[in-house]
């Protein structure tokens, strides 16, 4: 196994101290994978005091000495050294009360989630798995160590941890974990959000999220309760042929696995519920449900604590999700101005996503229409015409030179030009704006 050369030099430091020192859990699962690790980390027999007596020449920081835990900077990257332990009880079902240090690998690496992450590795010994985690990565299995209720009440994100992991490598769960995140899935209202939602964005951008949010649509249920209104229900719609949870995440998976976009999809329905009439021949509608959809996701988006960049653009995606573009340019110039050109192409995306999970009835119009409104927005981008007031070949200083006075009347004035050009009614040149701006504040009164 070529592992990293700072991580090999640190091991190296430790062996010629006199003590035994491993790269441990993840790196080592996702070596076996022939992927590249994100980060490194060391254990090690050595005492934390011992350690940094190591690394004297070294930088360091005392990260989590309490726990055993002691970064080590090399080659300008960080690299956390933990001592081998012991876990004590977890009262808080995330962190232990109390650890005690070990000298045995094999018990240091028996507190660990899964076997996958239970592995170690140096170059003198090769690798250490009691657990059979390298049986378990050949398997395509995610199983905990140990027994999983113990596992899960000791550290109640590695439910999500566990859903993550099978979602990002597209594993099974093994049948008695996989039980046991059912029977333990309340936990995860005991984690804090932050570390819920870091998980969650990850799940729901695996290779197989589509599966796992289905299988364990309950468990999902407890993070976001909200979702449980599209289980099983029929839509009952000419344009649709699976339910709103089926249709949700069959457009879910059909999207770039974008976190923005994966959450759009995800919420992008969630208000038709709310909204559901019957029409006279029993046909189902849903007026307004994606200003219902922004409703419920405002709050749930809130909840969640995610950016206000990552709310804004989730929640604009979802409100304009059902533009019906019919071949206009002018329609798509007065997307752009409310979303501007990289949201408007992720709302294209977004739209496909949503017309490939209906029925097959006028697919291949709403598709052909979307083709058309993609047309435009690049030949819009291409020609650089004219779709927010930035472009408009007058300013607001040149209205204030028609001698309008400063205030809301020069913001009216902007609008309506921009209107104008973008209706195509009139081109985008100073002297016919500046004309048509008179016309305007004499037809308004406008005092000057």
């Amino acid at each position: 196994m070529q592992i990293n050369k700072n991580a090999e030099k640190l091991i190296r430091q430790l062996n010629n101290q006199g003590y035994e020192a491993f790269i441990v859990g993840g790196c080592v699962r996702d070596y076996l994978l022939g992927l590249t690790p994100h980060d490194t980390d060391i254990c090690t027999n050595a005492l934390p005091e011992q350690t940094k007596k190591c690394f004297e020449a070294y930088r360091t920081f005392d990260t989590g000495i309490k726990h055993g835990t002691i970064s080590v900077v090399c080659g300008g990257e960080v690299y956390e050294i933990t001592t081998y332990r012991i876990d004590g009880d977890y009262s808080d079902n995330r962190h232990p009360d109390s650890v005690s240090f070990t000298r045995n690998i094999n018990e240091d690496l028996q507190r660990r989630d899964f076997t996958v992450n239970a592995m170690a590795y140096n170059a003198e010994y090769g690798l250490v798995d009691p657990y059979g985690g390298k049986n378990d990565l050949k398997d395509k299995i995610i199983r905990c160590v140990g027994n999983p209720d113990t596992r899960f009440n000791e550290d109640a994100l590695r439910i999500l941890r566990a859903l993550r992991f099978a979602s990002v490598y597209g594993f099974s769960i093994e049948e008695n974990t996989s039980k046991s995140i059912f029977k333990n899935a309340d936990l995860l209202k005991n984690i804090a959000t932050e570390r819920v939602i870091s998980e969650f964005l990850k799940l729901i951008c695996g290779k197989d999220a589509v599966k796992i949010l289905d299988a364990y649509r309950e468990t999902i249920a407890v993070i976001i309760p909200e979702i449980t209104v599209m289980f099983n229900f029929n839509q009952n719609n000419i344009h649709h042929s699976y339910d709103l949870w089926q249709h949700t995440l069959t457009a879910l998976g059909t999207i770039e696995p974008n976190p923005i976009l994966r959450m759009t999809m995800l919420l992008h329905d969630i208000g038709k519920p709310s909204v559901k009439t019957t029409d006279n021949s029993g046909q189902s509608h849903f007026q307004g449900h994606q200003l219902e959809s922004k409703k419920i996701a405002d709050r749930i988006l809130h909840r969640l604590r995610l950016p206000s960049d990552f709310i804004n653009k989730t929640l604009l995606l979802i409100e304009y999700h059902d533009v019906r573009f019919n071949g206009s340019k002018k329609l798509m110039k007065k997307v752009m101005n409310v979303l501007g050109t990289d949201l408007t192409k992720q709302l294209l995306e977004v739209e496909y996503a949503d017309i490939s999970a209906q029925s097959e009835y006028q697919r291949e119009e709403k598709l052909g229409y979307l083709k058309t409104a993609k047309t435009h927005l690049n030949e819009i981008i291409k020609d650089n015409e004219c779709f927010k007031l930035s472009q408009l070949d007058i300013n607001g200083k040149d209205v204030l030179n028609l001698g309008v006075k400063e205030g809301r009347d020069v913001g009216n004035i902007l609008d309506y030009l921009l209107m104008l050009v973008v209706d195509a009614n009139v081109p985008n040149k100073k002297s016919i704006l500046i004309s048509k701006a008179k016309e305007y504040i004499y037809g308004n009164q406008i005092n000057k």
